[in-house]
Protein backbone atom coordinates (compact mmCIF):
# COMPACT_ATOMS: atom_id res chain seq x y z
CA UNK A 1 0.00 0.00 0.00
CA UNK A 2 1.04 3.43 -0.93
CA UNK A 3 -0.13 6.50 2.15
CA UNK A 4 -0.21 9.83 1.72
CA UNK A 5 0.04 11.74 4.74
CA UNK A 6 -1.44 14.49 4.07
CA UNK A 7 -0.71 17.18 6.92
CA UNK A 8 2.63 16.83 9.50
CA UNK A 9 5.20 18.93 11.29
CA UNK A 10 8.37 17.93 10.22
CA UNK A 11 10.32 20.67 10.83
CA UNK A 12 9.09 20.73 14.49
CA UNK A 13 12.51 20.98 16.04
CA UNK A 14 11.52 17.61 18.08
CA UNK A 15 12.59 16.17 14.91
CA UNK A 16 16.03 18.01 14.67
CA UNK A 17 17.88 14.85 16.08
CA UNK A 18 16.41 12.59 13.90
CA UNK A 19 14.53 13.69 11.54
CA UNK A 20 16.12 12.03 8.16
CA UNK A 21 15.58 8.45 9.85
CA UNK A 22 11.85 9.75 11.22
CA UNK A 23 11.26 9.89 7.25
CA UNK A 24 13.17 6.82 6.85
CA UNK A 25 10.49 4.73 8.76
CA UNK A 26 7.78 5.90 7.73
CA UNK A 27 8.81 5.28 3.86
CA UNK A 28 9.36 1.71 5.27
CA UNK A 29 6.10 1.71 6.81
CA UNK A 30 4.55 2.36 3.05
CA UNK A 31 4.14 6.73 3.23
CA UNK A 32 5.33 7.33 -0.25
CA UNK A 33 4.89 11.53 -0.11
CA UNK A 34 4.41 13.90 2.71
CA UNK A 35 2.87 17.34 3.21
CA UNK A 36 4.65 19.64 4.98
CA UNK A 37 2.56 22.09 7.24
CA UNK A 38 3.53 25.58 7.20
CA UNK A 39 1.98 27.51 10.51
CA UNK A 40 4.16 31.02 10.12
CA UNK A 41 5.50 32.36 7.32
CA UNK A 42 9.19 31.58 9.21
CA UNK A 43 8.03 27.91 9.52
CA UNK A 44 6.34 27.81 5.72
CA UNK A 45 10.27 28.69 4.67
CA UNK A 46 11.43 26.43 6.79
CA UNK A 47 9.15 23.90 4.99
CA UNK A 48 9.59 24.78 1.55
CA UNK A 49 13.35 24.32 2.15
CA UNK A 50 13.08 21.35 3.84
CA UNK A 51 10.56 20.17 0.17
CA UNK A 52 13.27 21.57 -2.05
CA UNK A 53 15.61 18.77 -0.54
CA UNK A 54 13.44 15.95 -1.27
CA UNK A 55 11.12 16.79 -4.08
CA UNK A 56 9.92 13.49 -5.33
CA UNK A 57 8.82 12.94 -1.55
CA UNK A 58 7.78 16.59 -0.26
CA UNK A 59 5.77 18.78 -0.86
CA UNK A 60 4.91 22.12 1.55
CA UNK A 61 2.33 24.60 2.32
CA UNK A 62 2.44 28.44 3.14
CA UNK A 63 -0.01 30.36 5.70
CA UNK A 64 -0.74 31.54 8.96
CA UNK A 65 -2.33 28.98 11.87
CA UNK A 66 -5.20 30.95 13.77
CA UNK A 67 -2.62 31.15 16.70
CA UNK A 68 -0.29 33.48 14.80
CA UNK A 69 -2.79 35.72 13.28
CA UNK A 70 -2.27 38.28 16.11
CA UNK A 71 1.11 38.56 13.48
CA UNK A 72 -0.57 38.96 10.79
CA UNK A 73 0.23 42.35 8.75
CA UNK A 74 0.30 44.22 5.97
CA UNK A 75 3.93 42.65 5.41
CA UNK A 76 2.27 39.24 5.64
CA UNK A 77 0.19 38.46 2.36
CA UNK A 78 3.11 40.12 0.32
CA UNK A 79 5.78 37.05 1.76
CA UNK A 80 3.27 34.36 2.15
CA UNK A 81 2.39 35.02 -1.92
CA UNK A 82 6.21 35.02 -2.50
CA UNK A 83 6.14 31.35 -0.82
CA UNK A 84 3.29 30.02 -2.56
CA UNK A 85 5.03 30.74 -6.15
CA UNK A 86 7.44 28.20 -5.29
CA UNK A 87 7.40 25.05 -7.13
CA UNK A 88 7.49 23.52 -4.04
CA UNK A 89 3.91 24.56 -2.77
CA UNK A 90 0.70 23.18 -3.17
CA UNK A 91 -1.66 24.68 -0.53
CA UNK A 92 -2.52 28.03 1.38
CA UNK A 93 -2.57 26.99 4.50
CA UNK A 94 -2.63 26.27 7.47
CA UNK A 95 -5.29 28.73 8.21
CA UNK A 96 -8.62 29.20 9.67
CA UNK A 97 -10.25 29.69 12.88
CA UNK A 98 -9.09 28.26 16.33
CA UNK A 99 -11.79 29.63 19.39
CA UNK A 100 -10.46 27.00 21.52
CA UNK A 101 -7.51 28.60 22.65
CA UNK A 102 -7.97 31.96 21.57
CA UNK A 103 -4.22 32.51 21.48
CA UNK A 104 -5.00 35.80 19.19
CA UNK A 105 -8.22 37.75 18.93
CA UNK A 106 -11.60 36.31 17.31
CA UNK A 107 -11.26 39.67 14.92
CA UNK A 108 -7.30 39.29 14.64
CA UNK A 109 -8.24 35.65 13.43
CA UNK A 110 -10.87 36.19 11.43
CA UNK A 111 -8.93 38.86 9.29
CA UNK A 112 -6.21 36.38 8.70
CA UNK A 113 -8.19 34.10 7.44
CA UNK A 114 -10.27 36.60 5.17
CA UNK A 115 -6.69 37.53 3.79
CA UNK A 116 -5.44 34.19 3.03
CA UNK A 117 -8.75 33.37 1.24
CA UNK A 118 -8.29 35.94 -0.90
CA UNK A 119 -4.65 35.56 -1.46
CA UNK A 120 -5.84 31.80 -2.50
CA UNK A 121 -8.62 32.53 -4.39
CA UNK A 122 -5.87 35.40 -6.61
CA UNK A 123 -3.48 32.21 -6.92
CA UNK A 124 -6.22 29.96 -7.60
CA UNK A 125 -4.84 27.36 -5.13
CA UNK A 126 -6.16 24.87 -2.64
CA UNK A 127 -6.74 25.92 1.01
CA UNK A 128 -5.62 23.60 4.16
CA UNK A 129 -8.26 24.65 6.78
CA UNK A 130 -8.14 24.84 10.77
CA UNK A 131 -10.92 25.21 12.24
CA UNK A 132 -11.83 24.70 16.31
CA UNK A 133 -14.71 25.32 17.85
CA UNK A 134 -15.41 28.24 15.58
CA UNK A 135 -17.49 26.14 13.16
CA UNK A 136 -20.34 28.85 12.16
CA UNK A 137 -18.17 31.70 11.77
CA UNK A 138 -15.74 29.14 9.65
CA UNK A 139 -17.96 28.23 7.10
CA UNK A 140 -19.61 31.84 7.07
CA UNK A 141 -16.16 33.56 6.06
CA UNK A 142 -15.59 30.39 3.60
CA UNK A 143 -18.59 30.95 2.10
CA UNK A 144 -17.89 34.19 1.28
CA UNK A 145 -14.78 33.37 0.02
CA UNK A 146 -14.75 29.88 -1.91
CA UNK A 147 -15.31 31.52 -5.27
CA UNK A 148 -12.04 30.78 -6.93
CA UNK A 149 -10.64 28.37 -4.73
CA UNK A 150 -10.18 25.25 -6.42
CA UNK A 151 -10.24 22.90 -3.53
CA UNK A 152 -10.00 22.87 -0.02
CA UNK A 153 -9.62 20.23 2.39
CA UNK A 154 -11.11 20.55 6.57
CA UNK A 155 -7.53 19.46 8.37
CA UNK A 156 -7.79 17.62 11.13
CA UNK A 157 -11.63 17.63 11.20
CA UNK A 158 -12.86 16.34 14.91
CA UNK A 159 -16.17 18.03 14.61
CA UNK A 160 -20.10 16.89 14.59
CA UNK A 161 -22.25 15.10 12.35
CA UNK A 162 -23.76 18.55 11.16
CA UNK A 163 -20.28 20.41 10.44
CA UNK A 164 -19.21 16.97 7.97
CA UNK A 165 -22.60 17.31 5.92
CA UNK A 166 -21.71 21.20 6.03
CA UNK A 167 -18.19 21.01 4.76
CA UNK A 168 -19.21 18.24 2.22
CA UNK A 169 -21.88 20.07 0.81
CA UNK A 170 -19.38 22.85 0.33
CA UNK A 171 -17.06 20.29 -1.62
CA UNK A 172 -15.10 19.78 1.19
CA UNK A 173 -12.43 17.26 1.18
CA UNK A 174 -12.03 15.91 5.02
CA UNK A 175 -8.65 15.15 6.72
CA UNK A 176 -9.14 12.42 9.61
CA UNK A 177 -5.97 12.19 11.68
CA UNK A 178 -4.96 9.89 14.91
CA UNK A 179 -7.68 11.96 17.13
CA UNK A 180 -10.36 8.68 15.37
CA UNK A 181 -8.11 6.26 17.62
CA UNK A 182 -8.60 8.09 21.27
CA UNK A 183 -11.33 6.66 23.20
CA UNK A 184 -12.25 9.51 24.80
CA UNK A 185 -12.65 11.69 22.74
CA UNK A 186 -12.37 10.40 18.99
CA UNK A 187 -15.70 7.91 19.52
CA UNK A 188 -18.53 9.95 17.67
CA UNK A 189 -15.53 10.25 14.88
CA UNK A 190 -15.80 6.53 14.14
CA UNK A 191 -20.07 6.71 14.25
CA UNK A 192 -19.74 9.40 11.01
CA UNK A 193 -16.25 9.15 9.43
CA UNK A 194 -18.60 6.25 7.01
CA UNK A 195 -20.64 9.10 5.82
CA UNK A 196 -17.59 10.70 3.99
CA UNK A 197 -17.34 9.55 0.50
CA UNK A 198 -14.14 7.58 -1.02
CA UNK A 199 -13.54 10.54 -3.42
CA UNK A 200 -12.93 13.16 -0.24
CA UNK A 201 -11.15 11.49 2.48
CA UNK A 202 -7.68 12.17 3.07
CA UNK A 203 -5.30 11.06 6.04
CA UNK A 204 -2.87 12.50 7.85
CA UNK A 205 -0.68 12.32 11.36
CA UNK A 206 -0.16 16.10 12.30
CA UNK A 207 3.12 14.72 13.60
CA UNK A 208 5.17 15.04 16.27
CA UNK A 209 0.91 16.00 17.40
CA UNK A 210 -1.74 13.37 18.00
CA UNK A 211 -0.14 10.48 18.24
CA UNK A 212 -2.64 7.57 18.50
CA UNK A 213 -3.91 5.93 21.91
CA UNK A 214 -4.34 3.03 21.23
CA UNK A 215 -1.46 2.00 19.35
CA UNK A 216 0.55 -1.68 20.94
CA UNK A 217 2.72 -1.90 22.28
CA UNK A 218 3.07 1.53 23.64
CA UNK A 219 5.55 3.83 22.10
CA UNK A 220 8.11 4.71 24.52
CA UNK A 221 7.99 8.53 23.37
CA UNK A 222 4.49 10.53 23.71
CA UNK A 223 6.19 12.14 20.07
CA UNK A 224 4.17 11.27 16.98
CA UNK A 225 5.50 9.81 13.91
CA UNK A 226 4.63 9.73 10.26
CA UNK A 227 5.38 5.82 10.53
CA UNK A 228 1.89 5.94 12.29
CA UNK A 229 -0.66 6.69 9.11
CA UNK A 230 -0.54 3.28 8.47
CA UNK A 231 -2.38 2.91 11.93
CA UNK A 232 -4.73 5.58 11.23
CA UNK A 233 -5.56 4.66 8.13
CA UNK A 234 -6.48 1.43 9.44
CA UNK A 235 -8.72 2.36 12.32
CA UNK A 236 -10.40 4.31 9.83
CA UNK A 237 -10.78 1.56 7.46
CA UNK A 238 -12.65 -0.80 9.83
CA UNK A 239 -14.97 2.74 10.93
CA UNK A 240 -16.02 2.96 7.72
CA UNK A 241 -16.24 -0.80 6.88
CA UNK A 242 -13.68 -0.80 3.87
CA UNK A 243 -10.55 -2.58 2.93
CA UNK A 244 -7.34 -1.08 4.28
CA UNK A 245 -6.14 -1.36 0.33
CA UNK A 246 -9.04 0.31 -0.63
CA UNK A 247 -9.05 3.32 1.73
CA UNK A 248 -5.22 3.77 0.58
CA UNK A 249 -5.88 3.62 -2.83
CA UNK A 250 -8.49 6.26 -2.65
CA UNK A 251 -6.76 8.64 0.04
CA UNK A 252 -3.70 8.41 -2.06
CA UNK A 253 -5.21 9.67 -5.28
CA UNK A 254 -7.70 11.92 -3.43
CA UNK A 255 -4.12 13.34 -1.79
CA UNK A 256 -2.73 13.57 -5.53
CA UNK A 257 -5.60 15.01 -7.74
CA UNK A 258 -6.13 17.82 -4.47
CA UNK A 259 -2.30 18.86 -3.93
CA UNK A 260 -1.32 17.85 -7.63
CA UNK A 261 1.41 15.78 -7.01
CA UNK A 262 2.96 13.48 -9.19
CA UNK A 263 4.10 9.74 -8.31
CA UNK A 264 7.71 9.26 -6.99
CA UNK A 265 9.84 8.20 -9.76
Amino acid sequence: MELIDIGLNLTHDSFDPDRDAVVDRALQAGVVQFVLTGSTVSSSEDALRLAATRPQRFAATAGVHPHYARDFDDDTTPALRRLLESPHCVAVGECGLDFFRNFSTHEQQENAYREQLRLAARLEMPVFLHQRDAHSHFIGILREHLEGIPRAVAHCFTGAADELFAYLELGLYIGITGWICDERRGHHLKEIVAEIPLDRIMIETDAPYLLPRDLTPKPRSRRNEPMHLAHVLATVAEAMRVEPEELAMATTANARRFFSLTTPG
